[in-house]
């Protein structure tokens, strides 16, 4: 891990090596913290966060499910995560915001233990290496299911939870492969250790539903949305183990993951553009920008949109309803632009935040 100069924790910024914790801290021992994996990509305009309200968004609510009364507002929370970037002279990063029951009482009822809330932020490159997103990874279907609605919280991000990941992306390392996919209570497709999973088979874009287990991953809302505007058919339903062998297409999403393609499961090549021709797959930094050649553009990794001449023949399905230019990113529902920010600083822009070369701010929500 590439270390940084500051921490922010509990309202102030330490340094490194001084944010610590008690030995004693309820979330060491019992998992009870939740938290989110965020990135900021350089921009020509400076560092931008992709979709920090929806992140602190789901992290408030995470904490909320598992009855952790967060001590900080998400405004706070915004506002110390932009300040932490520049301080920590970061162009791009992974940011770690944390919330977990501290040091004060023991037991599996500790309300009296104080909430503790940390945000950290660090260099961190292609979560499954830098060749994942060119030449896509080998995936396992992993022997444990994912965790289960009757007894634990999938839609919460809870530290605890990711034991079950830990045992399924252990499993698969160990038998060679890049990654895992857990199955459900049922044995339909969920996830991977640490992504959302999407299937293109007869034309459609499928992907499991939130009656799957999956976390509601926010690179997952941003893959629908995108493709929805562009006019492809996207599905959310239950998918079968073999047809994730059966598919023209898979690929896997997620803020440590960015975007990668699935070239293989359990031994079985999974054909298509996004595995068998590397240039469909380009890693993509910055700002959402439009595009004369209609390809998507975002800060996550992305794939070329098929022109007409090139697109196969299994190529996802498209609606004939009117779309968004190409290569546009959708605004927020509230459709607000160039609001001037008043503090210098990142500032939030459609997917996040900007920081300009002089250090003032705009607002382009």
């Amino acid at each position: 891990m590439d270390q940084v100069d500051l921490i922010w924790k509990n309202g102030e910024f330490v340094p490194w090596d001084d944010a610590k914790v008690h030995v004693l801290s309820h979330g060491l021992h019992y998992g009870t913290g939740v938290f989110e994996g965020i990135r900021a990509y350089e921009t020509e305009r400076g560092p931008a966060v992709f979709r920090l309200p929806e992140h602190l968004d789901r992290f408030e609510k995470s904490a909320e499910l598992y009855y952790l009364q967060m001590p900080f507002g998400a405004e706070q929370l915004r506002t110390a995560t932009k300040e932490l970037i520049a301080r920590n002279g970061l162009t791009s990063c992974y940011i770690r915001p944390l919330a977990f029951r501290g040091y004060g009482e023991m037991g599996l009822y500790a309300n009296s233990a104080p909430v503790d809330v940390i945000i950290a932020t660090w260099p961190w490159g292609a979560y499954l290496g830098d060749e994942s997103a060119g030449k896509g990874i080998r995936a396992k279907v992993s022997s444990w299911r994912r965790i289960s609605p009757a007894g634990a919280i999938p839609h919460a991000k809870a530290s605890g939870s990711y034991l079950n990941s830990i045992l399924a992306k252990t499993e698969s390392a160990n038998a060679g492969y890049d990654e895992a996919i857990l199955l459900d209570e049922r044995g339909f497709v969920c996830e991977g250790s640490g992504e959302n999973i999407f299937v293109i088979r007869g034309g459609e874009i499928l992907t499991p539903p939130h009656t799957a287990s999956i976390l509601d991953g926010i690179n997952r809302k941003s893959v629908i949305q995108i493709a929805r505007d562009l006019g492809y058919t996207v599905v959310e339903r239950d998918i079968a183990r073999a047809e994730l062998y059966l598919a023209e297409e898979v690929f896997m999403t997620g803020t440590a993951a960015e975007m990668v393609p699935v070239r293989e499961i359990d031994d079985h090549g999974i054909g298509g553009p996004a595995t068998s021709r590397r240039n469909s797959w380009t890693p993509c930094t910055g700002a959402p920008t439009s595009t004369s050649s209609g390809s998507i553009s975002s800060t996550s990794r992305r794939t070329r949109r098929p022109t007409r001449a090139t697109a196969p023949s299994s190529a996802p399905r498209r609606s004939p309803r009117r779309t968004r230019r190409s290569g546009e990113l959708p605004l927020p529902p509230s459709g607000r632009r160039g609001r001037e920010a008043v503090r210098p600083g990142p500032t939030d822009g459609p997917t996040g935040l900007f920081l300009n070369s002089k250090g003032s701010t705009r607002w382009n929500r």
